[in-house]
């Protein structure tokens, strides 16, 4: 039993975790990314280190067995969980209710792909998400991380828990190899940064890679004429080749390597340079002087 927010509940273990699995038949699926967190201790710290606040409500994306959900209900106003697997969405009022009945009021659960959801779907009485704690998919964690921040306004940041690898592609900056895609475009919405590591053994099935935290705080995208549509197609231009220089690489985009060598310049950038050396306000630029 623990003590969280003055709420005394409890965390799902290794054990009750096999039990509700063989209760509900349920077989873990890599096509989902099911990979059930089971130790108490990981999510009491992953609540520490998001530091929610009394008023949030919390859009929790993949809550699975509801390990996570049972140590952030306490703690806040509104807990959305957005679980894509019907049993699974059936199923976790039913274990909240069971092991923390005193905040089964604060938990809503939405039965969709979290790739799809809108704001008005998220919305509760409590109001739209202000924060984003999930232990994510492996398969789809950046698309949904970038989707949702495009299509809530009101998160303020987030802690998400994601494959190492991702984590490390998350946070990158300009510069580093592993720069690409993803650290570009998730730096239109926010601040990213590691926030530390998890080890497999706290996970059920126990994944081949290790996972890491990763923090966000929202800020606004860079001024800019462009829309995040454009900004966000010369990115993928210019990483599309990363091997070569940004004239060759945003031709297509361009049209030709000379209209990309002159929206280049223009935007104040060598056209010999190469995208992983460009933040996403360069890239902002690029967009607003392509011609027409």
């Amino acid at each position: 039993m623990d003590d969280i927010g003055g709420a005394t509940l409890s965390l799902l273990g290794p054990a009750d975790i096999r039990v509700l699995a063989d209760k509900l038949g349920l077989r873990p699926t890599k096509k989902l990314g099911q990979n059930f967190v089971i130790d108490g201790g990981t999510v009491r710290r992953i609540v520490r280190v998001a530091e929610p606040r009394p008023d949030d409500v919390v859009l929790e994306v993949g809550p699975g067995l509801g390990s996570l959900t049972l140590a952030l209900l306490p703690e806040v106003a509104r807990v959305v969980a957005v679980e894509i697997d019907p049993v699974l969405a059936e199923q976790l009022p039913r274990t909240v209710a069971e092991r923390a009945p005193e905040t089964a009021d604060r938990l809503t659960v939405v039965h969709a792909d979290a790739l799809k959801v809108t704001v008005e779907d998220l919305t509760t009485p409590s109001g739209p998400p202000t924060i984003l704690v999930a232990n994510l998919p492996y398969n789809v964690a950046v698309p949904v991380v970038l989707h949702l921040f495009q299509e809530v306004p009101g998160l303020r940041g987030g802690l998400v828990m994601v494959q190492s690898e991702v984590a490390d592609r998350l946070a990158a900056r300009p510069g580093s190899k592993i720069y690409g895609i993803p650290s570009v475009k998730a730096s239109w919405f926010a601040d990213v940064r590691r926030a530390g590591p998890v080890g497999r053994a706290v996970f059920w099935p126990v994944p081949n890679v290790d996972s890491g935290l990763v923090a966000l705080t929202r800020r606004e995208p860079p001024p800019t004429a462009a829309t995040r549509e454009e900004v966000f197609a010369v990115i993928d231009a210019a990483f599309a080749q990363r091997r070569k220089t940004l004239r060759a690489a945003l031709a297509d985009w361009a049209g030709s390597a000379a209209n990309a060598e002159r929206a280049l310049r223009a935007a104040g950038i060598d056209p010999g340079e190469r995208g992983e050396r460009l933040t996403v306000a360069d890239f902002a630029r690029i967009a607003e002087h392509r011609s027409e």
